[in-house]
């Protein structure tokens, strides 16, 4: 097994280099199975049935089934396992260079907008049911929105002042038809793209008979959705109206799903079963797919050079691209570190000092581009804090720090310019702890060469790794005075990418005070006000706006962007569209063979 690296000169290159070497490498370790298929990556005969295997991103597993999100479960494989199971009435698809809400798997029809951008009218396509036949009506819609309505601190989806608030009536028109009254005129691309994204039909006649008042029934709910070891027996789960229903459910995370047979959508499974199979580590995946274990992969970037073996045995390589950012969190209510994380100088230090182009070039072999920013890298036109040492050091010398036996400490306490700021004590250590995802050796070296850089201008950085659902379940918004919210100081969980977006990219669900995806608990009034902006207008300006002061202001600190995963996949396994939002289409998949004999 050799190292193969790619020179970077100076300081950093020495890091990258320390921190390769001190990893176990997999370059040079090729496919050890046989040629998996002998049908090349086009032509073939289509047939019906088998069984594909699709691994599933490393130290992640499925655990959570009840499709209103809960904190701590936002995990996009939960979302896009309960997607097939419950349809959403608008889901994102690419078309071209953009995304559209105009898919053919909506369970609505296109929302007609009226009174000015003041209503929406909404009717369901014709002939869905339910799996045991009772078809789908506005109803069920009722009971979705009811439920989050009247339970909406408890969802993980819940901004203040947007859905469900800025909804002020919901009139059912007839059973596939109701309209929303909404509390003032909304931009119709955003609200459709990043509001009625949330919409779901739920089985109101299976899920709640006895016509509980919408606590109640979700209290119950919400119990059945923590008993994980029963996701597969609770006939709660057995009533869906999506194309897949669950076969298995095991407590380690493999998830089995076969098709639903009385799905009415155009989209039927080809395939008799679909299972989503979890590992603890990339390395451990990478093993099983080298001996032929999965039909759906991926490969670590630091073997990309080894792509062309897995092609010779019968693989395509796609890297799986995402519209998203990824950034590390910053707990600004964390007792200790919270008053260093809310100096502004100190997030322009410690950004200036992760070398984003480099770490994507050397750790990430080129499968991540720098974060510029809380909107994909495109809509940007620069980066305000490129990777910069030397000026690091100088904002910390001209904001009170100074070495004092080999550690940093505040010297010059105080709310002057040229002091520590406030809350920060006299003497203060800068010390900063950072939970990250455990599974990947990319992420692993990317933080420990941030370590690194953070050390040479005297910052110590303690990392500690845990699974992602642990980190997921740990980095929550949370008050000052709440335990959890002295659990933690600094967040990553962005090793497949930390936030794919709807199609509009705003932040009211990331950055805006309050917001249910705001682990670091930022609030600024001007980053409120742009990001109503975004939701209230339609003009370029607006999200451009917004891009560049959140950038300049830093509530995260910015990190390389990877691709979700670079794809390993079976040539004679079709029909694999991979979304950009993330969202699975199984039933679209199917096998090929040379002669046309079954699988």
């Amino acid at each position: 097994m050799g190292l193969r690296s790619t020179r970077i000169r100076g300081p950093l290159g020495r890091i990258l280099a320390a921190v390769l070497l001190g990893a176990t490498a997999l370059t040079g370790c090729g496919p050890t199975a046989n040629v998996v298929t002998d049908v090349g990556a086009t032509g073939g005969t289509p047939v019906r049935g088998g069984t594909a295997t699709m691994a599933l991103p490393p130290a992640a597993s499925p655990n959570w089934i009840f499709p209103i999100g809960a904190p701590g479960y936002l995990a996009t494989y939960n979302k896009a396992i309960q997607n097939l199971l419950f349809l959403p009435l608008y889901t994102a698809e690419k078309k071209g260079d953009a995304l559209t809400m105009d898919s053919p798997r909506n369970l609505a029809e296109q929302p007609r907008y009226s009174d000015g951008n003041k209503t929406v009218t909404i009717t369901l396509k014709k002939g869905y049911t339910w799996s045991d036949g009772v078809p789908v009506t506005t109803r069920d819609v009722k009971f979705w929105f009811d439920l989050i309505k009247g339970n909406k601190k408890e969802w993980a989806g819940y901004s203040p002042s947007l859905m469900p608030d800025d909804v002020t009536a919901f009139e059912t028109v007839d059973d596939r038809t109701f309209r929303l009254r909404l509390d003032r005129a909304y931009n119709p691309a955003w609200f459709t793209g990043n509001q009625l994204d949330s919409f779901l039909a739920l089985p109101v006649h299976a899920w709640n008979p006895q016509n509980e008042d919408p606590k109640t029934a979700f209290a119950r709910l919400t119990q059945h959705a923590k008993q994980f070891s029963q996701f597969a027996t609770d006939p709660l789960w057995k009533t869906v109206n999506g194309p897949w229903t669950i076969e298995k459910w095991n407590t380690s995370g493999q998830v089995s799903l076969v098709p639903n047979k009385n799905y009415r959508g155009p989209d039927k499974p080809h395939l008799d079963r679909v299972v989503f199979k979890p590992f603890t580590t990339a390395d451990s995946e990478f093993n099983v797919l080298r001996a032929g274990g999965v039909d759906y992969g991926y490969i670590p970037p630091s073997v990309m050079a080894q792509s062309a073996k897995f092609k010779e045995m019968g693989y395509r390589i796609d890297p799986w691209d995402g519209w998203a950012i990824t950034y590390i969190v910053l707990n600004f209510n964390h007792p200790t570190a919270g008053p260093l994380l809310r100096q502004s100088y100190l997030r322009q230090a410690l950004q200036y000092l992760i070398d984003q182009k480099s770490i994507s070039k050397v750790i990430w072999h080129g499968s991540a581009a720098p974060t510029l920013g809380p909107v994909p890298a495109g809509l940007l036109d620069g980066e305000p804090y490129p990777y910069d040492p030397e000026q690091a050091k100088r904002l910390l010398a001209a904001h009170g720090w100074a070495d004092r036996d080999g550690t940093l400490r505040c010297v010059r306490p105080g709310t002057g310019a040229a002091e520590c700021g406030t809350g920060v004590k006299d003497g203060q250590e800068l010390r900063l702890s950072l939970l990250s995802q455990s599974g990947s050796t990319e992420t692993s070296n990317t933080m420990q060469a941030v370590k690194s850089e953070f050390g040479k201008a005297g910052i110590t950085l303690d990392i500690r790794q845990q699974p992602l659902n642990t980190v997921l379940g740990t980095t929550v918004p949370c008050k000052k005075d709440e335990p959890i919210c002295g659990e933690w100081q600094l967040g990553f969980f962005g090793t497949q990418g930390s936030w794919y977006f709807p199609t509009d990219p705003s932040g009211e669900k990331l950055f805006a005070t309050n917001a249910p995806s705001n682990m670091g608990n930022w609030s600024d009034p001007r980053t409120d006000r742009l990001i109503r902006d975004t939701e209230y207008s339609d003009a370029p300006a607006a999200m451009r706006d917004y891009g560049r002061e959140v950038a300049r202001q830093l509530p995260v600190l910015w990190t390389p962007n990877p691709a979700y995963q670079v794809s390993a996949i079976r040539n004679d396994l079709r029909g694999i569209d991979q979304n950009v939002t993330l969202t699975l289409a199984p039933q679209d998949w199917y096998f090929v063979t040379k002669d046309g004999a079954g699988k």
